[in-house]
C-alpha cells in the first residue's frame, strides 16, 4: 500500500493526441491534515474514498489506501468536505512501459497541468515525454489537498 510516484509540470497540450482514456475527476478532502490526508472522489460514474500518510522527506512516496465506494455516497461525502473542491480531466497517455496521468485542472485551478507517474521503486528508470516540463515531486503546493486550499490561480 505504499504509492511511490513523480510529479511534472507540462509544457504542451501534446499529451492530449497520444491519450487513450480521459475521465473528469471531482474531488474534495475531508481532511487535509498531512499525516492522514482523507479525499473522496468522484471519477466518471465511481465513488473513491481515499487514506493517504506523510509523504517521505523527498516526496516520493507514502502510504495509500483507496476503496470504491458508490456515486451516492460519494455525493454525499462531498458536501461534508473542507472549503475547495477540485475539478479536473484527467488523461492517461502510455509512454514506454509506464502510464503517464495527466491533470488539466479547472475552476480555481485552471492553467495548471500536472503529470504525474507511478512507480515500482524509487529509483526506477522510466521514458519521459517530451511535453514533460520541471519536476515538482515533493512541493507540497502541487498536492491537490494544498490546492484544494490555496489554489493555482492565487499563485500570481
Amino acid at each position: 500500500m505504499i504509492e511511490i510516484e513523480r510529479k511534472f509540470l507540462v509544457t504542451s497540450e501534446d499529451f492530449k493526441s497520444r491519450s487513450h482514456k480521459h475521465t473528469r475527476i471531482i474531488q474534495g478532502f475531508l481532511n487535509t491534515d498531512p499525516e492522514r490526508t482523507v479525499r473522496v472522489r468522484l471519477k466518471g460514474n465511481k465513488g473513491y474514498l481515499t487514506v493517504k500518510g506523510l509523504s517521505s522527506d523527498d516526496g516520493l512516496s507514502r502510504f495509500e489506501w483507496e476503496k470504491e465506494i458508490s456515486k451516492t455516497d460519494a455525493e454525499a461525502l462531498l458536501q461534508l468536505c473542507e472549503k475547495g473542491v477540485i475539478d479536473k480531466v484527467r488523461y492517461d497517455i502510455k509512454v514506454g512501459q509506464h502510464v503517464f496521468e495527466v491533470d488539466v485542472f479547472s475552476a480555481d485551478n485552471e492553467g495548471l497541468i500536472i503529470a504525474e507517474v507511478e512507480l515500482t521503486e524509487e529509483d526506477e528508470v522510466f521514458q519521459k515525454p517530451e511535453w514533460l516540463g520541471q519536476e515538482v515531486t515533493g512541493d507540497q503546493r502541487y498536492y491537490n489537498s494544498q490546492l484544494s486550499q490555496y489554489p493555482f490561480k492565487s499563485w500570481v
